[in-house]
């Protein structure tokens, strides 16, 4: 199990995490900025200038999520990982790649007030050998404030186990976090753990479109980007009723037909990713009922909406969109396209 202790910088995590592993029976503490040091040695420079956190990093989050679940498998008990994570899509990008290995997490938000936050942030501590340091550091603690007021405002509050830190020392904060997690106050995340694949895999998704011939696209909580309704083909299973089995689960709607074929897209691999067959098909029209009876369950699917092809080309990765649009136009001519890696062939 991993607790993981988010909020702004400033508010007090690694000081709070230290003291939780003196709590909490076989834990270990894991930093995840030892992995970003780690990559100011490993990565060129040039490479490290164009992201302005290490966080952007795709190594790093990668990273994240393999040590945590490393350190685990070494040591078991409990690891306790004081880090702050705004983006919401780097949240579902680690919990959810640690979900894919069985690994349970219990998120805690150290919430001081901001007027503590920002004293606590002028007081902070800064190594005497870092040039400008004292600058730099505060600077950066306080840049930080308004992402993090907007986390607080969009997805934080609802995703983490607040505790109001205004009043508490680091060691009464790691009590009040100890007792919660003992009793199950502090919950599991509420997320879906899907497998990491072995090797290639056949996937299948389904584009439902609205009145207006927006196109349906769901959030899902365990990786980042939104996505078409859809899953992996499982073994013995046919392509399209996989699609349709993934609708009625990710959505509630029951479709009648088998949907027609739109795209079949080879994603070739790209380690850690294994890639394979990625199938699109057009499961037609809603009306307004029908929209309506749409449910999403909460373990694997956080929102819904209909889209304009613009609208997606924000929403969805690259790839995705791609693949989007090349269906939207296979549905236009009425004749089923091959792709490789999104781009027609053939």
């Amino acid at each position: 199990m991993i607790v993981w202790i988010n909020g702004a910088f400033g508010a007090g995590k690694t000081t709070t995490a230290r003291e939780l592993i003196e709590l909490i029976p076989n834990s270990t503490l894991f930093d995840p900025e030892v992995i970003g040091g780690a990559l100011t040695h490993l990565l060129p420079a040039k490479h490290l200038a164009e992201v302005g956190d290490f966080q952007d990093l795709p190594i790093w989050r990668r990273l994240v999520v393999d040590t945590a679940a490393a350190m685990l498998a070494e040591l078991g008990g409990v690891l306790v990982v004081p880090m702050t994570l705004l983006r919401q899509e780097y949240r579902d990008e680690i919990f959810g790649g640690l979900a894919a290995r069985r690994v349970s997490v219990r998120h805690v938000l150290l919430a001081p007030a901001e007027t503590i936050l920002r004293e606590r942030i002028a007081d902070r501590e800064v190594p005497p050998e870092l040039p400008d340091g004292e600058i730099r550091v505060r600077q950066w603690s306080y840049d930080h404030i308004e992402p993090y007021r907007a986390a607080l405002g969009s997805w934080l509050t609802a995703d983490a186990h607040p505790v109001d830190t205004s009043a508490l020392t680091p060691y009464d904060a790691a009590v009040r976090i100890a007792e919660a997690v003992r009793t199950g106050e502090v919950p599991v995340c509420d997320i879906v753990q899907t497998p990491e694949p072995t090797a290639e895999t056949v996937a299948a998704g389904v584009l439902l479109f609205d009145e207006q011939d927006r196109v349906l696209l769901v959030d899902p909580t365990y990786k980042p980007g939104w996505e078409f309704p859809g899953g992996v083909v499982e073994p013995g299973e046919a392509p399209a009723r996989a699609g349709m089995r993934e609708v009625a689960e990710e959505t509630g709607l029951t479709l009648e037909d088998v949907p027609r074929l739109l795209v079949v897209d080879w994603e070739s691999p790209k380690p850690p990713g294994y890639g394979g067959l990625r199938l699109l098909f057009d499961g037609g029209r809603l009306d307004v009922a029908a929209t309506r009876r749409l449910l999403l369950p909460g373990p694997e699917l956080r929102d819904w909406r209909f889209a304009t092809e613009e609208e997606a080309a924000d929403l969805l990765p690259p790839v995705r969109y791609e693949r989007l649009r090349w269906a939207l136009r296979a549905r236009e001519r009425g004749a089923a396209l091959y792709l490789e890696s999104g781009v027609p062939v053939g």
